[in-house]
Parts: C-alpha cells; structure tokens; sequence
C-alpha cells in the first residue's frame, strides 16, 4: 500500500468523520464518494466497512429508544438484508465498473432529495409492508454502490421519528446493512489481511473527523453546513457519474 493512498484515505475519512460529527450522518455516502475517484466501489467499500460498523455501533447505543426502534425497523431491516443478498455480484462481478455510475447519480439524488426538503408521511397500518419494499430496494442499491441512504432514510423520515430516535435509528439501521455488506465482502475475498492497514487510518481518521465536527457544532449552524455539504455530493456526484461513463464508452 502505497503512502500517497494513506494520506488520500486518512483525509477523506477525516472529511467524512468532520460531517458525520456535524450532522449526523454521512460517513460512508462521503468517504466512498472520495474514495471512487481513484479506485473501484469495491475496493472503497472494503475500506470503508470497518470504520462504518464501529462509528454505527456507537451512535447505536447513544440513547434509549432501541427497543422501539427495532420493533418499528426490522421489517426494513430484514428487507435490506435479503437486497444485499440478492445483488451480492454486483460489485464484483462483470458489472461491477457500472457501480462508480450508479454511486455518482445516487450522490446526486440524495443531494436533491435532502435540499428539497420534500416529506412524506406513512401511516402506522403500511409501516410493516412498505418497509419491506423500502429495505429491499435499499439493500439492491447498497450492494451496489455501498451506500444506504436511499430510499430508506426518507423512509424512517416519514413515519414520523424524532430527532433523537432518527439519529439513533439510523445506526441501527446502518449497523446490519454494513454487517451484511461486510459478508459479501468477505465471500468475495476483498476484505482480507491488505485492508487492515487502510483499515487503521481510516478508524483513526474517522474518530477525529467526529470528535471535531462534535466540537465545533455548537459553534456553527448546522443547517447552513448540510446545503453545502449537499451542494458539494450534487459536484462530486456529476463528477463520478460523467467519468465513469466516459471510461465505459473508451472500453
């Protein structure tokens, strides 16, 4: 593993740590949208599971609304977990270099989403079936592209959780999507001994982007740092999606 790639690696995960400590979330839809400038979604993805299963872990314990949440989430949750099953090739199989494309335009539709402001709302009676479809359709993309937050952060968003049980329900939610990820990965030989040290700085990294971005929260206002942030995913997004399509039309 070559410096260079550390010090690329250790600076998108303190990017991405700096914003999940500010707002949140965000950690793996940053760190694997930098990270597939320069290599492949799966190689990305076998970087970023570690640090994404331990940052979730954490923000799944901080508060006491576990049990609720749960017993609300595990239909989407056993949907994403059948989703990521079922599109287990797509990272590495013979149409794994569509996945830069497909992580690009996701970027940019979770920017959208989340700068419209546009809410749903999903009555208690369809919360169970509708989260079923939701996880599934999660867990296709997610196994695609490693990243989670569509359509199922919208969704816990429109069956009406607080701000506190939203936070700590997306760890939850984000936990067993990355444990199952993690076991494609594994099945597919990409996380072996050779992502152990990226693994390292990336942790590190991580932990003191969130540590940062905890400390200066209260001295920002947060809602103007998200626009931006989103702003930035739309370029990125474009950015990732027009590369990796001109290198598909080259081959």
């Amino acid at each position: 593993m070559f410096e260079p790639l550390l010090i690329l690696i250790a600076a998108a995960f303190l990017l991405a740590g700096f914003v999940k400590g500010v707002i949140g979330l965000g950690l793996p839809t940053v760190s694997m949208g930098l990270l597939a400038v320069t290599m492949p979604p799966s190689h990305a993805l076998a970087i970023v599971i570690v640090p994404a299963i331990i940052t979730n872990i954490w923000q799944t314990f901080v508060g006491p609304y576990l049990r609720d949440i749960v017993r609300r989430l595990w239909p989407l949750m056993a949907g994403t977990v059948v989703g990521i099953w079922l599109n287990a090739g797509m990272l590495t199989g013979p149409y794994a270099r569509y996945g830069t494309i497909v992580l690009g335009l996701l970027l940019v539709i979770y920017a959208i989403v989340g700068l419209s402001k546009l809410s749903f709302t999903v009555a208690r009676r369809d919360e169970k079936w509708l989260g079923v479809l939701v996880g599934l359709v999660t867990g296709v993309v997610s196994a695609a592209t490693g990243v989670q937050v569509l359509p199922s952060m919208p969704f816990m968003q429109a069956i009406g959780m607080e701000k506190d049980e939203l936070v700590q329900a997306l760890g939850v939610f984000f936990t067993v999507a990355t444990v199952a990820l993690a076991f494609n990965l594994t099945a597919a030989g990409l996380l072996s001994a050779s992502t152990a040290l990226p693994g390292a700085v990336a942790m590190a990294a991580s932990f003191a982007g969130m540590f940062i971005g905890q400390a200066v929260r209260s001295r920002m206002q947060p809602e103007a740092f998200r626009r931006w942030f989103l702003i930035a995913m739309i370029l990125l997004g474009i950015y990732l999606a027009a590369s990796a399509t001109y290198d598909v039309m080259r081959h």
